[in-house]
């Protein structure tokens, strides 16, 4: 018999037989949902029921002449498949007779992504689920009898069908069975050509030894410290690990400085204990946060013998790839503890993407801690998201806990819980109401909220800001505002006065700055300089500086800005003043906190107008009065809820989207460049030395594309300005 093949030859990798990829993909999708099945509160058995159903045909279509000849083409020599591969399945499912929607949908979806359904619907019934170009769909037709004839005598058929039904949530429950699919078929491939291993040594979670672990590090670090605010830390820290609760989503609103790190990490294990949890996630809204968290993470719950990076995954970009060639490269969440960001969790859960939802079956059956949840989300987006978080706890095990500084508990907003259409919820606190008074008295006598309601030029913000005690933190609304202040104060007060932080910079250049930054604090004869900064030092970075100063913003960022100032109450004035700037060619504007920006103009003005003070608890109506004021956003709401509950899938990738720019990875590093332009390098490497860099300003910057989806920086890069030195000084 001829040999069939998958997939063809590729760097020196022979090409992977038919039946052998069909195999390994069912029995790995199998495997995942055996994985999820313990945490599936509705009946689990479709899940298997309908992988098994889908996946063995969800490469039909490769057994097709014109498809195998591409395949069995030599290495380097291939090039596309001529022939649609996923319609042959879907044609064949649908042909079948059987109640299979489910199935055909996965197939269908299965490299294409997950459709629109009232798309899908409204064409007609030959072309629902089949390619789009008729050609297309009589030529498959015509073949289809020889291609399942071919398949029969490769691939030994499956047990009998059973009809397939939904229950719970459609769109979740979708997205969970893509996941399993794609991540089996995907991971196969890449092993097939040596691109990772197969299998994946994954340590276990644990809860019991790394809560004792845990227990040990936080002693050490309470003893080496004593102060006031050490003896409220081991409050809250005893008060979080020991909490008791049936609930299934709690929140918690200590202030700055309380040591939520550690404190909800211990809830979290002892939760994962009791509720026989599989994974931690920690979401966290800047990606600078994810290194400095990583670290304490490593240092105090790894254990004997482990490597750190394979317990806790650091994973700072949303880095999926659709290529077959580079999504080997995609970010996946199989570590029993993963710190990430709201944009890679939620940007996931909102996906129809193969490549983004194949992590997505390691979720069910997670803690999970939102830090910093004011930030995580713009507002139009809360609605959605507050609704995901009710089906993953309801229908997948999923334990959630809501922290910040600046709570803003959206869940009892009544705009907001009419649309997302259930009554406003009570969500536990953690910490009992003595505690958290006592931490937020300590709070109010940290610091002052200034207000300079002159538009300043560049030139005059540098100087009052340097005329200030020092050191001084300077938080910019954009990346290119940071650089172009960071790079005037170093032209005019030198390099020792400044440093400079930014999503402009490597994440291994970022670590680098916050070390730097760090040790400079901690030299009390070293005052006379400014760290220039992003929102991304605003929230969860354990930085206290003399004076801060915020360009105005939402009240949420300027609250949680005030966090890294006096932080540990070391200055018995220290001030964090707002500001704003006159339009100058240099500088960039913020799209999304103009109507935010003037809520809390307001706020200042009329604070300073009846002595009243800035607190944490105006978080929330700040959330309320943006939404009186934000029509569109209301608008916006409304449609990604709609798309939602119709399963429109499309729609919603579209318009989700934590934060409003379209970014690619783009590698600085020459070293990892060269080794993807080889089809090698892994998604760690990518983690470290890429930046992210908006869609639009590719050909603008003259960014060179070195595979599928991925770019290389080709202007200047230095380690203080990070790529926006190539940007601001382009004749370097």
């Amino acid at each position: 018999m001829e040999t069939f093949f998958a997939h063809s030859a590729k760097n020196g990798y022979p090409p992977q037989r038919y039946a052998e990829h069909v195999e390994n993909t069912t029995k790995l999708a199998l495997c995942f949902a055996q994985e999820m099945k313990p945490y599936c509160k509705k009946d689990a058995a479709q899940f298997e029921n309908i992988l098994r159903c889908a996946v063995p045909y969800h490469d039909l279509g490769k057994l097709d002449e014109k498809n195998q000849a591409v395949l069995h083409q030599k290495d380097g020599e291939s090039g596309p498949l001529p022939v649609n591969h996923t319609d042959a399945g879907a044609a064949f499912l649908k042909q079948s007779g059987r109640d299979a929607l489910c199935s055909i949908l996965l197939v269908y979806a299965h490299h294409h992504g997950l459709p629109d359904s009232t798309v899908e619907t409204n064409r007609a019934e030959a072309a629902c689920y089949r390619d789009a170009h008729e050609t297309v769909r009589s030529y498959v037709d015509q073949e289809l009898e020889q291609l399942l004839q071919l398949h029969r005598h490769l691939v030994p058929e499956s047990a009998a069908h059973v009809p397939e039904y939904c229950e719970g949530d459609p769109a979740i429950f979708f997205r969970m069975m893509l996941s399993c699919l794609a991540d089996a078929d995907h991971s196969d491939t890449a092993a097939a050509y040596g691109q990772y291993p197969k299998p994946e040594n994954v340590p276990e979670l644990q809860p019991a030894r790394r809560l004792e672990a845990l227990n040990q590090y936080v002693e050490g670090l309470q003893g080496a410290h004593p102060s006031e605010r050490n003896k409220l830390r081991a409050q809250m820290y005893k008060a979080c690990r020991d909490c008791e609760t049936k609930a299934g989503i709690v929140s918690n609103d200590a202030p700055v400085g309380s040591g939520k790190t550690t404190a909800i990490m211990a809830h979290q294990l002892r939760q994962a204990m009791l509720r026989g949890a599989r994974r931690i996630f920690v979401v966290l809204p800047y990606t600078n946060l994810i290194t400095q968290s990583v670290d304490v993470y490593r240092k105090a719950l790894v254990l004997a013998g482990e490597d750190p990076e394979a317990v806790v995954a650091e994973l700072h970009h949303k880095a999926d790839f659709e290529s077959e060639d580079t999504r080997y490269l995609t970010s996946l969440w199989r570590a029993p503890i993963i710190v990430t960001t709201a944009v890679a969790f939620f940007e996931t859960l909102a996906s129809n993407r193969p490549s983004t939802l194949r992590r997505l079956h390691a979720l069910p059956g997670s803690i999970i801690f939102m830090d910093e949840a004011h930030a995580a989300l713009p507002v139009k987006l809360l609605p959605l998201a507050w609704h995901w978080m009710n089906v993953l706890e309801e229908e997948w095990s999923c334990y959630w806990v809501l922290a910040s500084g600046s709570l803003v508990r959206f869940w009892q907003i009544p705009e907001l819980a009419k649309l997302v259409g259930t009554p406003a919820k009570q969500v536990p606190e953690m910490v009992n109401q003595n505690l958290r008074q006592a931490l937020l008295r300590y709070e109010k006598k940290r610091i002052t909220y200034c207000w300079n309601s002159q538009p300043l030029s560049r030139a005059e913000l540098i100087d009052w800001v340097m005329a200030q005690p020092g050191p001084r933190l300077l938080i910019m609304n954009t990346v290119q505002n940071a650089a172009v202040i960071a790079d005037d104060i170093r032209k005019k007060y030198g390099e020792k006065c400044v440093e400079h932080l930014s999503t402009a910079l490597m994440p291994v250049d970022r670590a680098k700055t916050m070390e730097v930054v760090k040790k400079r604090l901690a030299n009390p004869t070293d005052s006379n300089w400014v760290l220039a900064a992003t929102s991304c030092v605003e929230a969860g970075v354990d930085f206290s500086f003399r004076t801060g100063f915020r360009e105005l913003a939402a009240l949420l960022s300027l609250l949680q800005s005030a966090g890294r100032v006096g932080r540990n109450a070391l200055y018995g004035d220290a001030q964090m003043w707002s500001f704003h700037m006159k339009d100058d060619a240099m500088l960039t504007s913020h799209p999304g906190i103009k109507v935010r920006a003037a809520i809390l103009k307001e706020y200042l003005c009329e604070c300073l107008r009846e002595k009243k003070e800035i607190t944490p608890e105006m978080s929330t109506q700040s959330i309320q009065d943006e939404l009186y004021r934000g029509t569109s956003e209301t608008k916006e709401m409304q449609a990604l809820m709609e798309a939602e509950t119709l399963s429109n899938f499309q729609t919603v990738n579209d318009l989700f989207h934590v934060i409003e720019s379209d970014t690619v990875p783009v590698i600085v590093d020459a070293a990892v460049a060269e080794q993807i332009q080889k089809g090698h390098g892994n998604w760690r490497e990518v983690q470290k030395y890429a930046v992210s860099i908006r869609r639009k300003n590719l050909e603008k910057w003259h960014v060179k594309q070195i595979a599928e989806d991925v770019y290389q920086w080709d202007l200047h890069y230095d380690p203080f300005l990070g790529y926006m030195d190539g940007v601001l000084n382009p004749e370097k």
